[in-house]
């Protein structure tokens, strides 16, 4: 290995041990200054070699051990709905045309909001066996979904059938009100004028539907209905390797890290158990059937 010069953060340059004064000019530099390393790999690397270089005596200290890497504001962690909000949101959802099917959808099929800002009517087939929406784009660059794993095909619940029809019947009348300003391009969750929604258009509209769904609007974002979706399943007994494929990760492990905390450990497929799902909590939730009034003439005994 070559002899490092490396300097510190005042910019003085350390010297071979063991060499007189003859600086390294004429070797590789690794320049360290105390606001220089931007990321936590490039600092790693750094050090890793500056070590390497003191262990041979080319070097008389690591240096980067006094650099203070600069660490990111840590993000706020996810949560999941429970199934009572995740019903209650859903009823909320109703009142919002435009944000009321990309809910039913995000929420019981697990697709991520940067998949159903990209998805078309194309890849949507309500009159199939069964009913499928192709997860197989996205509005990332160059329109590819997260992974090659990410692209799959889900068999649709009966809830996201009816609340898809209902908003193609939506969106052909507000298309018909603006014809010549709609534009041609096939996407099935738009703005009210036709064009693409981006993320702060479904964050605002989102949580305009949490707070009537009498949620915390602020502490909620899109993304917390993939992570319900998640955990709703694992709490109906789906396996984790079914949860994982309907969630596009290539594997269980994905899943497991990042949605450990919506996993439940309980032990058949999506779209049938989320129609059982809200089934089951719709009719809990239904008032109870008094019995008949009996003859009023009967006297009491």
């Amino acid at each position: 290995m070559c002899p490092v010069a490396v300097r510190d953060q005042h910019g003085v340059q350390l010297r071979h041990v063991g060499g007189g004064d003859r600086e390294l000019d004429h070797h590789r530099h690794v320049e360290i200054a105390q606001h220089g390393i931007n990321h936590q790999c490039r600092a790693a690397t750094v050090d890793q070699e500056s070590c390497r270089a003191q262990a041979r005596d080319l070097v008389k200290r690591n240096v980067a051990l006094l650099c203070d890497v600069p660490r990111g504001t840590a993000g706020r962690p996810s949560k999941s709905l429970t199934l009572a909000q995740a019903a209650d949101l859903l009823a909320a959802a109703k009142m919002h045309p435009i944000m009321h099917a990309y809910i039913v959808v995000s929420l019981l099929t697990g697709a991520r909001t940067e998949e159903l800002r990209a998805l078309t009517w194309s890849h949507v087939d309500l009159d199939g066996e069964p009913p499928s929406v192709q997860l197989w784009r996205s509005v990332r660059e160059g329109g590819d979904t997260k992974t090659r794993l990410s692209r799959r095909t889900l068999e649709l619940p009966n809830e996201c059938i009816a609340a898809l029809r209902a908003h193609r019947r939506w969106q052909t009348q507000s298309r018909l009100r603006s014809a010549a300003r709609w534009p041609d391009n096939d996407l099935v969750f738009t703005t009210q004028f036709g064009t693409p929604l981006d993320a702060a258009n479904v964050r605002r509209a989102f949580r305009q539907v949490a707070e009537q769904a009498g949620l915390q609007a602020e502490e909620w974002t899109p993304r917390e209905l993939r992570h319900s979706f998640v955990s709703l399943l694992s709490s109906a007994g789906i396996p984790i390797e079914d949860i994982a494929h309907l969630a596009g990760h290539a594997n269980t492990r994905t899943t497991e890290k990042v949605y450990r905390k919506d996993l439940r450990p309980v032990l058949t497929r999506g779209a049938k158990a989320m129609d059982d799902i809200f089934k089951a909590h719709r009719e809990a939730s239904e008032p109870p059937t008094l019995p008949p009034a009996g003859d009023e003439n009967q006297t009491e005994r």
